[in-house]
């Protein structure tokens, strides 16, 4: 005879349970996927800008003159004058951008009174040559930021001191040394006034000097025919009455 088990109510729990258990668990490819957005570029900041686009054009400009300086320093010493520009353009391009770069910070962010100018080109300078000497080797490091941090704070003080000069000068009519060479000057109202009243009269004395001699030549024409007249009288005398 055939066994007949019938279900309970604890089979039944427990096969759900396992039916539960057994379950296999949601993976991450189920959930629906978000929209990633793409991520914009951010643009420097404009303060970056100020700081070096300026740079960028002095150092182009001093590189296109270490260029030709270059060239022509190869060509007198019998070198290759490509390599020879080439390098000193690098080299200008380099101090003239990281010299102007780090003076405008400096008086930007941290000097900003006028006579804090010699500060800030020191610190140029002593950045500039750092970076030089970098590009020729270790051992011109602090050679070359002591030379420049001289040669900047040296220029600024000239610098300085001329432009005080200029504008405690007291103010010249003349146009200087060259002045004297120059055959166009500048006139003032003033003196173009006078210059044309003395035209003026000289053309007011010409037109009296001119009727003067108009009247001399009246008078001197009627004289003449008078005396004309005399003469004409005298050799015809006019017939008397009497026969």
């Amino acid at each position: 005879m055939k066994r007949v088990v019938l279900p309970t109510a604890d089979n039944e729990s427990h096969e759900g349970t396992q039916n539960h258990t057994t379950a296999p668990a949601p993976s991450i490819e189920d959930f629906p996927k978000e929209k990633t957005l793409p991520r914009r570029r951010q643009s420097p900041s404009p303060e970056f800008m100020e700081i070096v686009v300026p740079s960028l054009k002095v150092g182009a400009v001093a590189g296109a003159c270490g260029l030709f300086t270059g060239a022509a320093a190869g060509i007198i010493r019998s070198a290759p004058p490509v390599l020879f520009s080439v390098i000193a353009g690098g080299q200008w391009f380099t101090l003239a951008s990281s010299y102007y770069a780090a003076r405008h910070v400096g008086l930007t962010y941290y000097w900003t009174a006028p006579e804090d100018k010699v500060k800030a080109s020191t610190v140029a300078g002593g950045v500039a040559g750092t970076v030089a000497g970098l590009l020729r080797g270790p051992r011109n490091i602090l050679p070359g930021a002591l030379m420049f941090s001289l040669y900047g704070a040296g220029g600024q003080a000239f610098a300085n001191w001329w432009a005080a000069r200029a504008a405690n000068a007291p103010a010249k009519s003349g146009g200087g040394f060259w002045s004297k060479w120059n055959p166009i000057t500048k006139l003032s109202d003033q003196d173009y006034e006078k210059i044309l009243e003395e035209q003026l009269l000289r053309v007011e004395a010409d037109i009296a000097i001119t009727d003067d001699r108009i009247k001399e030549l009246v008078e001197s024409d009627s004289r003449t025919k008078g005396q004309e007249n005399l003469r004409a009288e005298r050799s015809n005398p006019a017939p008397s009455g009497k026969e």
